[in-house]
């Protein structure tokens, strides 16, 4: 399979944790079908010096790009106009 380290930022505006906490369960149930499906591999928030959360951190995996750009069209975080500003790069997890 195809990892990918996806790297995603809130947007930073007055809403933007409000978005987020909407939308939460719908994204944890999302990483939770990956997860059944050997898609996920790790993820969490990312937070600021004071603890609160800014974006995210996910690396998922999936046999073709096809598949990681269908999952994102229907991710939660994305659809609801959480993430700002999406990074995905490939990435291989270390076996050690």
């Amino acid at each position: 399979m195809l990892q990918y380290l996806i790297l995603a930022y809130d947007g930073d505006d007055e809403e933007a944790l409000n978005r987020r906490m909407a939308v939460r369960p719908s994204h944890f149930e999302m990483a939770k079908e990956l997860k059944m499906h050997d898609r996920f591999v790790m993820g969490g928030a990312i937070l600021d010096d004071g603890g609160l959360m800014i974006g995210s951190m996910m690396v998922v995996q999936f046999e073709t790009e096809d598949d990681l750009l269908h999952w994102m069209k229907n991710e939660p975080y994305i659809t609801g106009d959480v993430w700002q500003r999406i990074e995905v790069k490939p990435f291989r997890v270390a076996e050690v």
